[in-house]
């Protein structure tokens, strides 16, 4: 099996950092239009990481906006993962390429490879003038906003970030930049901090699935310490049994322990019937789980208290098993209420569910949960 350059990644910790601003970006017509913006404003660099990128218009918006950055001059570095991107038209990957740009294929597929093949960069990063960041979990792709059933975009969220963290995130970037050179790490530029942007405390959280396991890690921690609310929205929801046990530990403690999942729209289906076979032992240890019925649901956070994680972990087995990951701590009781108040919102769009009707359901909906659950745990046996 050729080697695999994720293999070789393990990220590092980052410290506590105050003096920093972080700002919601709730929806693609919010934050598009925020990072296009701040693309086009660019003076010195651009370093955009992405996991997913297919052909549309918003693809060709950003391609025509790093164009017009390199143009004038811009240092443009973008970093696409190879399975992420095999929706891009090869005319599209082609014109990615031009003067001033320079395009990177993370973990490129390879027959050799075997199951490194899935082992994948799913982080979703872009850096400007190593100034500011937008962290989250939005691709480059039309379904953020223009959904090919009208009306319904995906509901995703971005952090626009400003303050001493766009170091750790500068140096989070060039980790995956130069491992892909395969060049020595303790030869990186250093980046100086950010001047103070606000008065938020934050943390760069980083994972490497195979090797480091830091966001779950950091997960498991406030949850055990959690007094009032253990709050996560994921979209898909194949957790491992650790982090069923923490939840359910959390919620005997009386804890408000709530799932935000997708309902019926869903990118996924056969994920979605997987997971139903752990919400049963959930719900009767006290876990609520709300299914979000307008439209697809593709945010990752977890609330407990005052702390926020919010980035592209999806808090499940894959990602604990495959992938790059990385996402945004806060740990302010401001910026913590603004998402209680987003999550309240999208919790009145739900249907939530209750052990008695949910022992209930049909049996072919069983039967759909059993099948696509052993084809979860046959990819989960993968090495």
């Amino acid at each position: 099996m050729r080697d695999s350059p994720l293999r070789h990644l393990l990220p590092p910790r980052f410290e506590w950092r105050s003096g920093n601003h972080f700002e919601l970006l709730i929806d693609g017509e919010k934050y598009f239009p925020e990072m296009l913006q701040a693309i086009a404003h660019a003076q010195r660099s651009i370093d955009l990481e992405m996991y997913l990128a297919n052909s549309g218009e918003i693809f060709n918006r950003f391609v025509t906006a790093l164009h017009g950055a390199a143009q004038r001059g811009v240092t443009v570095r973008i970093l696409l993962d190879d399975f992420g991107t095999r929706e891009l038209a090869p005319a599209d990957k082609q014109r990615l390429s031009t003067k001033g740009v320079e395009v990177q294929f993370y973990n490129p597929l390879h027959w050799q490879q075997g199951t490194a093949n899935m082992l994948r960069n799913h982080r979703k990063l872009l850096l400007i003038d190593q100034q500011v960041a937008f962290v989250g979990g939005a691709g480059l792709t039309d379904e953020f906003l223009l959904n090919s059933i009208p009306g319904t975009p995906w509901h995703e969220i971005m952090l626009k970030i400003q303050g001493p963290v766009i170091a750790d995130w500068c140096t989070l970037f060039q980790h995956s930049w130069f491992g892909m050179r395969q060049r020595i790490f303790k030869s990186l530029p250093v980046i100086p901090s950010s001047a103070k942007a606000g008065n938020q405390q934050g943390r760069v959280c980083a994972s490497n699935g195979p090797h480091a396991h830091h966001v779950m890690q950091s997960l498991y921690q406030q949850i055990d310490q959690a007094k009032q609310h253990v709050w996560i929205v994921t979209p898909y929801f194949l957790p491992s049994l650790r982090l069923r046990r923490h939840l359910i530990k959390a919620a005997q403690r009386k804890i408000d322990t709530r799932l935000l999942l997708p309902g019926s729209f869903t990118d996924h289906p056969a994920i979605r019937q997987a997971s139903h076979r752990f919400y049963a032992r959930l719900l009767k240890n006290g876990v609520r789980i709300f299914e979000y019925q307008p439209r697809f649901i593709h945010a990752k956070i977890a609330l407990c208290d005052q702390w926020v994680t919010l980035g592209s972990t999806n808090f499940d087995r894959w990602n604990l098993r495959w992938n790059l990951d990385a996402n945004q701590e806060v740990n302010d009781a401001d910026f913590a209420a603004q998402i209680r108040a987003l999550l309240e919102k999208d919790f009145a769009e739900c249907q939530e569910l209750h052990y008695t009707h949910w022992q209930q359901r049909p049996w072919y909906l069983r039967i759909q949960e059993w099948f696509n659950g052993k084809l979860d745990e046959l990819a989960n046996r993968l090495r």
